[in-house]
């Protein structure tokens, strides 16, 4: 007891008398000096006494699925600013292979007390996969944001990049260079992201008038490794266009285009999607549609404060405009 009272002490900056008269509920503490203790108790992971653990933490959970797609390092950088600007504590939850899982992490952040959870990316996107844990915090009622689509069962807020808006750009700006036999990189078939990029570039195809054949859709796992593979596949079959649905998953395909001996963007045309970090240095630049992280970020932020602070936020998603960014990885369609 005298040991955590000195580490609660140390770390807010208080002395052992302040902790202790926090811990046993005693009068003569200012509100901010006493919400400083209880969230000093939670980071450094002991429990709140009995009469306090009924009250949420000022922290609140980030759940990324990984952190080797710069993309979600960027999302972490945003929200935590903006929720530190609100007096909140990010806790980073981040899954690796054979660790945490994400349903082990939401018990964690359940054990703290946390005012919240945001999801970047995540099972909530994957309709095989395991929603247990999201039913469990809906139960709850702890606020909850999600950054991405999710399946349709989650009644959870949710903000977006407009995957279907993605494609189309990606689309008309290769259809326009002139190629014809262009080829989507997705992730997992119960992926609802890449299921919306699907059917917006089957509908392109079709406006164009022309189909998108089966066998210029390869699906993979979200990495470098999966989009070399991927592509392999597509490049056997002729496609000279191809649109993938991350930045890694591109960087994968440059990659199995040059394997080949296949010149980027002389031969073969790459689109990306997210515009992460040093896109624009590699060699070539990616070509790539950017989401709005900043603006994404903010948002999720904005609306899981409304629900901490008691407000009403009806479930439902809001969709936010990507943008084309063209750079050195897409030309023109090579000659037949």
């Amino acid at each position: 007891m005298t040991r955590r009272l000195a580490q609660v002490a140390k770390k807010v900056g208080v002395s052992e008398a302040t902790v202790s008269r926090v811990l046993n509920g005693k009068p003569g503490v200012s509100d901010a000096t006493r919400q400083s203790v209880l969230t000093a108790l939670d980071v450094l992971g002991y429990e709140r006494p009995t009469q306090l653990r009924g009250e949420r933490a000022r922290l609140v959970g980030l759940v990324l699925p990984e952190l080797q797609n710069p993309i979600f390092p960027l999302f972490a950088e945003v929200i935590g600013a903006a929720l530190a600007q609100q007096g909140l504590t990010p806790v980073l939850c981040t899954q690796t292979k054979g660790g945490v899982s994400e349903a082990d992490y939401v018990e964690l952040l359940l054990q703290q007390h946390v005012s919240g959870v945001v999801f970047a990316g995540g099972l909530f996107a994957q309709a095989d996969a395991p929603h247990d844990h999201y039913h469990q915090l809906a139960e709850r009622r702890i606020p909850v944001v999600l950054i991405n689509a999710a399946i349709a069962e989650l009644d959870f807020p949710c903000v977006s990049c407009d995957d279907a808006v993605a494609v189309e750009q990606a689309w008309r700006h290769l259809s326009l260079l002139g190629h014809e036999r262009i080829g989507l990189v997705l992730g997992p078939g119960d992926h609802v992201p890449s299921g919306r990029k699907l059917a917006a570039a089957r509908a392109a195809a079709e406006a164009a008038g022309t189909t998108l054949p089966d066998d210029r859709v390869e699906r993979s796992m979200f990495s470098l490794e999966g989009g070399q593979a991927a592509t392999t596949r597509l490049l056997e079959r002729g496609v000279t266009g191809i649109i993938c649905a991350s930045d890694p998953l591109a960087l994968g395909a440059i990659r199995a285009a040059r394997r080949r001996g296949l010149a980027v963007p002389g031969q073969v045309s790459v689109v990306g999607f997210d515009d992460s970090a040093f896109m624009n240095c590699i060699e070539p630049p990616l070509t790539t549609v950017r989401q709005p992280i900043e603006a994404m970020g903010r948002a999720a932020v904005d609306l899981l404060c409304a629900q901490i602070q008691g407000g009403e936020v009806p479930p439902g998603e809001l969709l936010f405009e990507p943008e084309l960014v063209v750079r050195g990885s897409t030309a023109q369609a090579p000659r037949a």
